[in-house]
């Protein structure tokens, strides 16, 4: 079964609703991590926390998280170790971030993006797998460079 989890401040709501629809328009199993209740706001530090945890503790791969500008969730997703979140604002940036970054999390601005770019950079991020689509060259060398990422990364959440 494909799933996934999205989410979103008042900002992000009306756009997370469209992609959410295509979502189960597209049989996935979607788990609405907030806000829902447009008159009864989640804050985004607080969705983009929940949402970062689910990819800290692998029971989800990938996810959607909304605000005005997609920034402030991607700032906050990203205060995880193992998370990546990639505010885009095109269908190309959307491919680039899986198949360069391997992101595991699309941040969109619900300000930004209307609904039908949207669902095509879902649709662009869900079906864009790490290093796909680039030269053997630059392939081999994403996958050196997210190596040496990992490195830092794991050095800089476990200082002492």
């Amino acid at each position: 079964m494909k799933k996934i989890f999205i989410g979103s401040d008042k900002s992000g709501f009306a756009l997370k609703e469209a992609i959410k629809q295509y979502l189960l328009g597209e049989a996935y199993e979607v788990e609405d991590i907030g806000t829902t209740d447009e008159e009864k706001p989640a804050p985004f530090f607080e969705v983009a926390l929940k949402g970062a945890l689910k990819i800290q503790s692998k029971e989800y791969t990938r996810g959607i998280l909304i605000c005005g500008t997609g920034m402030g969730m991607s700032i906050v997703a990203n205060k995880h170790e193992g998370v990546f979140g990639a505010a885009c604002e095109s269908v190309y940036a959307a491919e680039k971030c899986r198949a360069i970054n391997d992101a595991n999390i699309l941040c969109m601005g619900g300000w930004i993006i209307a609904p039908i770019m949207g669902v095509e950079m879902t649709k662009t991020f869900l079906n864009t797998e790490f290093t796909q689509n680039l030269e053997e060259w630059r392939a081999k060398n994403l996958v050196k460079a997210k190596e040496a990422v990992a490195k830092i990364e794991k050095e800089s959440f476990h200082r002492q």
